[in-house]
């Protein structure tokens, strides 16, 4: 019989949040899941423009938030 290996210690989370932004080469959209949402095929280039027109429009949220004195992002601000 086998003995059973002892799980690897889990990486601990990192300080306020845990949550990193996005690198600027990095995409924010999942390739997978935006494949899955459709019923034909993706180009390649297809994953970088819409990568791009998410960052605009989150952008653009963003400041229309910022103007209405507010940090939190809402529907109507796309």
């Amino acid at each position: 019989m086998a003995a059973k290996k002892k799980a690897a210690p889990k990486k601990a989370a990192a300080a306020k949040g845990g949550k990193k932004k996005a690198a600027p080469g990095e995409l924010i959209i999942s390739k997978s899941r935006t494949k899955a949402a459709v019923t034909c095929k993706v180009s390649s280039e297809f994953y970088a423009a819409f990568d791009e027109f998410a960052r605009s429009a989150l952008a653009k949220a963003q400041a229309r938030a910022e103007q209405n004195k507010r940090s939190t992002l809402r529907p109507q601000d796309l």
